[in-house]
């Protein structure tokens, strides 16, 4: 047999032998197995990688049946974003009473949230789904600027500058982690060795602390700066209620 034969032959064998690719059957996807795949796929491999065609591969079906759920990939990830949200704060956004510890709660909940899915951060933090768990939670904290005595007009500015807060320090921590551990370890070694060779009379201030300023990820930076704002809300309100 001529080598050209062999090869044509071990092509038909390896052919015959090569399990046939099954395709998932057309009714079977809804929006849920989709999301449920997109969250899997963005984990993995950032949202650079969540497409239709990565979403085909992994749901072993045609990238175009996509389409028949989400028009695009933005709608997608919106939907992905809000049916996130519902997981983490379903349940966890109850009024106490008191809106300060109202506040409290909304900020660790979103806090908590963007650490969990930090893949995901910065689309969360910069884009509006304009879906119903969106709605609640701006429900949830608005009532909470109007049960500290703020007029409408404050309250829906104090809101943004509240939400605007939680969002971003949430999304430098989120951004923060999702580096390679030893990029971190390096970038964290490398800022404390420059620290250490600062020159007090060009960096007064900085050398008179006496050690480096807390990293990016501190814990209790988050805490801290929520602290500082609802302090900075209560003498707001106070003068509003001085002024009514």
């Amino acid at each position: 047999m001529t080598n050209s034969g062999r090869s044509e032959d071990r092509t038909r064998r390896s052919t015959s032998e090569a399990p046939a690719r099954t395709r998932r059957k057309r009714d079977s996807l809804n929006r849920a197995v989709i999301l449920e795949a997109a969250e899997a796929i963005a984990e993995r491999d950032g949202l650079d990688g969540l497409t239709f065609q990565s979403l085909g591969a992994e749901l072993g079906a045609h990238p175009t049946s996509m389409y028949r759920h989400f028009k695009d990939k933005d709608e997608l990830v919106l939907a992905l974003i809000d049916s996130l949200r519902d997981r983490s704060y379903l349940g966890s956004l109850v009024p106490t009473g008191d809106w300060r510890e109202d506040l409290r709660i909304a900020a660790r909940v979103v806090h908590e949230h963007y650490l969990r899915y930090p893949q995901l951060a910065q689309q969360m933090a910069s884009r509006t789904t304009r879906m119903p768990r969106e709605f609640s939670n701006m429900e949830y904290t608005l009532q909470a600027f109007l049960d500290a005595g703020f007029d409408h007009a404050d309250a829906l500015k104090y809101q943004r500058v509240f939400g605007n807060y939680v969002r971003a320090l949430s999304s430098i921590e989120a951004a923060s982690r999702c580096l390679p551990e030893q990029v971190r370890r390096e970038d964290e070694l490398a800022w404390r060795m420059q620290f250490e060779r600062l020159d007090s009379a060009d960096f007064p201030a900085i050398t008179a602390a006496g050690q480096p300023p807390l990293s990016i990820g501190d814990a209790s930076t988050f805490d801290t700066g929520l602290e500082v704002l609802i302090k900075g809300l209560e003498a707001l309100a106070e003068a509003a209620a001085d002024q009514g």
